[in-house]
């Protein structure tokens, strides 16, 4: 388990603490049309953070071809269609370039510092010339309207209990996921990042904001800086 990340319920926890079983039932939402609405048609895509592939499985239905990264073995025994491989993002180097990178559920808000530059230099250097960086952003208020939940139509309920500060600009997440027949609880460290510092961040790592792809900004398109 990574230092200040902790899963529990049932089945298989992850490293970062997912639950598979639990990310197996969550549904998706309109993450697939947003991404295809922003990348060309029948793209290359890379994803990294893929789990058990929930938008992996829409991407494909879309015409996509996906290569998906995940570090949990588990996660990618639940992945169809797709070529997977299984390993650390930040250290990821597979000797080719992708239409599109994908870096999804929040992941450039690692707490720690190196892996979210490492997680850009993994997008960087997958990237085709003239291909582009599709990244997922933490809401605004996402560390401060807490607590809050949310019942699902699908008839389960997540709740974002806390964001408790631990240093260094980070928080200790908790959330939970309560269904009829289980709960699970996941904790994890999360770096909150203005539009500013999110951008210092792209730029750093030798990427520009291209356009935010939703009213929100929580979904965005970089390409490489000039």
């Amino acid at each position: 388990m990574r230092e200040g990340y902790e899963g529990t319920g049932p089945g298989a926890i992850t490293p970062d603490g997912c639950a598979v079983e639990l990310y197996s039932r969550l549904p998706v939402g309109d993450e697939p049309d947003i991404i295809a609405a922003a990348v060309p048609k029948g793209a290359r895509i890379l994803e990294l953070g893929s789990g058990v592939g929930r938008m992996t499985h829409g991407l494909l239905e879309r015409g996509f071809t996906v290569t998906a990264v995940d570090e949990s073995a588990e996660m990618l025994e639940r992945v169809r269609g797709a070529r997977t491989i299984c390993g650390p993002i930040e250290d990821l180097d597979l000797g080719e370039t992708f239409d599109v990178v994908l870096l999804a559920s929040f992941l450039v808000h690692a707490g720690d510092v190196k892996v979210r530059r490492g997680l850009l230099r993994t997008c960087v250097r997958h990237v085709a010339e003239g291909g582009s960086v599709l990244i997922q952003r933490e809401g605004a208020d996402y560390h401060t309207n807490l607590p809050r939940e949310r019942v699902d139509p699908s008839g389960f309920t997540v709740r974002i209990v806390s964001a408790e500060p631990v240093g260094d600009g980070v928080n200790s997440v908790r959330a939970e996921y309560e269904f009829p027949d289980a709960v699970w609880t996941q904790t994890f460290r999360a770096r909150p990042l203005t539009k500013d510092q999110f951008e210092e961040a792209l730029e750093e790592a030798g990427l520009k904001v291209d356009r935010y792809l939703t009213e929100d900004g929580i979904w965005v398109r970089a390409v490489r800086a000039a």
